[in-house]
């Protein structure tokens, strides 16, 4: 089988994903995806006629972001014609799945030039979900929707399925509202130092101005006491009242009667709202040498895992699990561990079933202090996992995330 070479990583900047207050939230989804393939395109003199394809993430794909996000920001970026783009969507996961598929295809031998990555305009998407919620349309993220479905596997408020994993294994506030500051502390640690600045790229607007040149959702101020004040933010939701007095509470507790709580995950220890996007430019070893590129890493093995979808959180372990026997590695050859921090318990639960160091697990910071831009986070934590193996001289991080749906794609990659 061929390697798939990782030869560059770059992200733009997240900007909080307010309509109206975030520096990025007045710009088009393609123009935040076209900067990262710009950057691509510019840093690593390619070629875009050489390109295969793009493999783009975007979860939600509706109106701005519709309409094959990767091919329309391919053209944005200037690229050749003939770089062909498709868009896909894994919920949280997708940015992991853009990057795995792109890896597949190089590694089949049916292409030799690929570049994958995402897009989430959470600012965007929260304009979109008010519109559906004034005209009476359900909005997204209330349960899957399909009353069928729901009948056989009921789908919970990924909320206040934190919430109840948190009463399930016993991890109280306290545990989870430390690693929110631990999240925070890092975050700032590696924005001060510079570690980054390798793959972060500057947003401009139309007229060559600077829109976003920096984190804008960090808040390096956070203490234990003001996270401990903040108010849990989905008992409320958890009693949604969602027809014939269902509620997501009893949704979850037709799966598991035993289950009772009260809320434990609040704005300081949930990821943040942002938005972003990310790329990476994946290559055939023969591509690379035949167009004189250095690769930065290569994909190991990646793996697909499904978990309960009424849980809907819990999947990254089995997938760490899934991924680490499919390279023969095992957990103590891995030097960095991107978990993704949608709410603070899926980044302790792992850590603890796992049994991991915790000074490799989100070594700069998660999205509790830097955001997650849905679509794009995968893409953006495989090459934040790439510039720390190369700050630290380690060989191997693995990356996964929670994905709604009780999902988890995941991926190791290894330093060259």
């Amino acid at each position: 089988m061929a390697e798939a070479y990782i030869i560059d990583a770059v992200r733009t900047p997240r900007g909080i994903g307010k309509p109206g207050k975030g520096a990025l939230s007045h710009l088009h989804p393609q123009h935040l995806a076209a900067t990262c393939l710009k950057a691509i395109k510019d840093r690593n003199n390619l070629n875009t006629a050489t390109v295969d394809d793009i493999i783009w993430s975007t979860s939600s794909q509706n109106g701005k972001q519709g309409g094959d996000l990767g091919r329309m920001a391919a053209l944005a970026a200037g690229y050749d014609i003939s770089a062909s783009g498709t868009t896909l969507d894994r919920f949280c996961g997708g940015g992991i799945t853009s990057v795995n598929l792109a890896a597949a295809t190089v590694m089949s031998g049916m292409e030799d030039c690929v570049i994958a990555g995402g897009t989430e305009m959470m600012s965007f998407t929260a304009a979109y979900g008010a519109e559906l919620a004034n005209a009476g349309i359900r909005p997204l993220g209330m349960g899957s929707g399909n009353r069928a479905l729901d009948a056989i596997h009921p789908q919970s408020h990924q909320g206040v399925c934190g919430d109840a994993i948190a009463a399930r294994e016993g991890i109280p506030r306290e545990a989870l509202d430390a690693l929110a500051l631990v999240s925070q502390e890092r975050a700032a640690r590696a924005i001060r130092e510079g570690r980054f600045d390798k793959s972060v790229v500057t947003v401009y607007n139309e007229d060559g101005t600077v829109a976003l040149d920096h984190e804008e959702f960090p808040r390096p101020e956070t203490t234990m006491e003001g996270l401990s004040a903040l108010k849990a933010s989905f008992d409320a939701m958890a009693d949604f009242d969602l027809g014939g007095g269902m509620t997501f509470k009893k949704q979850i507790q037709r799966v598991y009667p035993e289950l009772d709580w009260k809320g434990v995950h609040h704005a300081g220890n949930s990821s943040g709202v942002v938005d972003g996007a990310a790329a990476l430019l994946i290559t055939s070893k023969e591509y690379a040498e035949k167009h004189g590129l250095k690769p930065r890493g290569r994909i190991v093995a990646y793996a697909n895992q499904g978990d309960c979808p009424t849980l809907m959180l819990n999947a990254p372990v089995p997938a760490a699990r899934k991924v680490l026997e499919k390279a023969g590695l095992k957990k103590d050859d891995i030097d960095v561990w991107e978990i993704n921090e949608a709410f603070a318990v899926v980044a302790e639960k792992f850590i603890r079933d796992l049994e991991l160091d915790r000074d490799k697990v989100n070594i700069n910071g998660g999205a509790m202090a830097l955001g997650h831009p849905i679509g794009a986070t995968g893409s953006i934590l495989i090459g934040t996992a790439l510039d720390e193996l190369e700050r630290s001289g380690g060989r191997y991080g693995l990356v996964t995330m929670c994905a709604a749906g009780g999902m988890a794609p995941a991926v190791i990659i290894e330093r060259i």
